[in-house]
This record gives structure tokens, sequence and C-alpha cells, in this order.
């Protein structure tokens, strides 16, 4: 039996494009909400991430989207989010291309 290797940290930010904020209608890396991409054992990819604010309604929605689409990936077996709050998500997170969006900066 052949194991498929691991993504590196560009295929999984690369797949983390496909999912989008459905708020600001952005994905969540132009964003800026993906802090951390690590792979702590074989087949497994931890998520630290933030969102836009606490009480963002499309939590659930966003995360469950970061979890499919990297556990989607060759060589991934499990996904582990974590949701982190420090450094706290500001706009100055976001691209160039984002802010340039949403006419911030």
């Amino acid at each position: 039996m052949t194991v498929d290797p691991m993504p590196s940290e560009d295929a999984v930010r690369d797949a983390l494009r496909q999912v989008e904020d459905p708020e600001l209608g952005m994905d969540v890396v132009e964003i800026g909400l993906i802090y951390e991409i690590t792979f702590p054992e074989p087949g497994k990819v931890k998520l630290s991430y933030s969102l836009t604010s606490p009480a963002c309604p499309a939590g659930p929605e966003i995360t469950a989207g970061m979890v499919n689409t990297v556990r989607a990936l060759p060589g991934v077996e499990t996904v582990e989010p974590e949701l982190v709050w420090s450094p706290a998500w500001t706009p100055d997170r976001m691209s160039d291309d984002a802010k340039f969006i949403l006419g911030i900066g």
C-alpha cells in the first residue's frame, strides 16, 4: 500500500483559498484568518486561525469549510482546527488586494 506524502504548507494554504467568508465574499487566506499551518504528526494538519469577530455568525461554516477542504488533500487523514483570539484579527492582516476591494487603507 502506498501512502500519499503530506502536502506542503503552500499546498494547504492554496486549498484554503477555496473557503470563503460568506459575509465578505473573500477567501480566508486573503482576509488573513489563517495564522499558522503545522504538521504535528504524519497525516495530521493543524490549522490555527481566527475570525473577524467572536460573534461571527459564519464561524461554524468557515471552520467546517476549512476542515473539509484540507481533509480532502492527499496524505491528510486528520485536520485539527484551533480557533485563536490572540493576537486578535485586524484588517491589517488582510492582503493588499482584499484591502483594496473593501476600500480599506
